[in-house]
This record gives C-alpha cells, sequence and structure tokens, in this order.
C-alpha cells in the first residue's frame, strides 16, 4: 500500500489543498490526502524543540528561516540555538551530519556571523570532544577547497592563496547547495530533465539560494525558476 501527505510549507494559513485529480479520454483519475502545514506549528516552537523527532527540529529550522529572512543578527541567534541542540540529541552520527547540512543550506548566513558560529561550533566541540559538524564542512568544501588551494598557489604567494581559498571555498558550498536541491526537486517534481541539472550546476550561489526559497511554496518547477 502507498500513502500520500502533502507538507506546506508556505505562509497562507488558509491554503488548505487536499485532493488531485485530471480527466483524460474519459477517464477520471483523483486523489485525496492528509495536509501538515508547517506554519500552523508557528506557536509551539518550545515544544518542537524538546520533540526527540528529527522532522520536528527541521519544521523548526524552516519557521526560523522564514522568520528571520530580514533579519541576520537573529539568524545566527536561532542557528546558534538549533546547532547546541544537535550536541545535546543520543543521534547516531550520520543524522547529526545529515541534519546539520540541511541546517546550513535553509539558514545562510553574512560571512562574518557565519565565521563566528564556526568558533561557536569549534567551542562546543571542545567541551564535549566530538568533531561532528567540522566533518560536514570539511565534506561539503573539500573539492572547492582543493581546487581554489591549487589555483592560489599557481598564482603565487600569499594573495594568490587568499584569493584561490575563498573561490575555492565559494564553489564548494555552491556545489553542496546545488546537490541538495537537486535532490528536492527531483522528490517535489519526479525525475528532471537534463537542462535542469546543466542549470543548476552552472548557477550562481545568489541564484541557488532564491530558488530554494521557492521550492517548498511552488506548484510547478517552473516556478521555481521563473524570472521576477
Amino acid at each position: 500500500p502507498v500513502a500520500s501527505l502533502a507538507v506546506l510549507a508556505d505562509d497562507d494559513a488558509g491554503w488548505r489543498p487536499d485532493r488531485f485529480g485530471y480527466e483524460r479520454l474519459g477517464c477520471r483519475h483523483s486523489l485525496q490526502f492528509p495536509v501538515a502545514k508547517l506554519v500552523d506549528h508557528a506557536a509551539d516552537e518550545d515544544a518542537l524543540l524538546c520533540n526527540p523527532n528529527p522532522f520536528a527540529l527541521v519544521t523548526a529550522a524552516h519557521l526560523y528561516s522564514r522568520r528571520t529572512r530580514q533579519s541576520p543578527g537573529e539568524r545566527f541567534d536561532a542557528k546558534r540555538r538549533l546547532v547546541r541542540l544537535l550536541y545535546e540529541r543520543d543521534w547516531t552520527r550520520q543524522r547529526i551530519l545529515d541534519f546539520f547540512s540541511v541546517l546550513d543550506w535553509m539558514m545562510r548566513l553574512p560571512k562574518e556571523l557565519e565565521q563566528r558560529l564556526w568558533q561557536d561550533i569549534e567551542n562546543i566541540e571542545g567541551e564535549r570532544k566530538v568533531k561532528y559538524v567540522t566533518s560536514v564542512e570539511r565534506l561539503a568544501i573539500e573539492r572547492g577547497l582543493e581546487k581554489g588551494m591549487q589555483q592560489g598557489l599557481q598564482q603565487g604567494m600569499q594573495k594568490g592563496l587568499q584569493e584561490g581559498l575563498e573561490q575555492g571555498l565559494e564553489k564548494g558550498r555552491a556545489q553542496g547547495s546545488a546537490s541538495i536541491l537537486l535532490r528536492l526537486l527531483n522528490r517535489r517534481f519526479g525525475p528532471l530533465a537534463a537542462d535542469v541539472t546543466r542549470r543548476l550546476s552552472q548557477a550562481t550561489p545568489e541564484q541557488l539560494e532564491v530558488w530554494a526559497e521557492r521550492v517548498l511554496d511552488a506548484g510547478t518547477i517552473d516556478e521555481v525558476f521563473a524570472e521576477n
């Protein structure tokens, strides 16, 4: 047996589609399904943070992300709070790594705040003698960082190295974001055309962030990539 559930991540509390159907050549198909509206949990954030279900933390991260879209300082505080909770969960190492990669993708921070967050993470890891999240960082930027270092060394001395490292780090983050967005699009809209994959691989980090904001609300894949 197969069950379908719609998870709605938009802000419109009144929009709750619970059925889908179409008719072709006299043949009619219809499907009715339960709906989970993430905005319904906005008043229950403390309960979400205490809930052992991993999806509860994902829901909290989504709510924080939408609420702090125009406030980097508040987003920093919210992201740091969620990161600290990760270390308090009796989860497997892989689950923590998977959650952190999603959290880092959903709640992007300006460079200076991201550096502050990593310093906090290093302090937490020092206290608890674990290295979960730094492993994720290394995994996410490894390919881009390696290329950036090589390019920087070829350019010579400190300036070239710094530029190469920054370019490699940026490319590594973009590759990680594109990979996650590709999986989300595939789950949401089914098998993707080759031009979609190519478009993601060639996108800038800014484009990927815009598309990621749309993917949960869009009704079609064309809405994700629509030009404003």
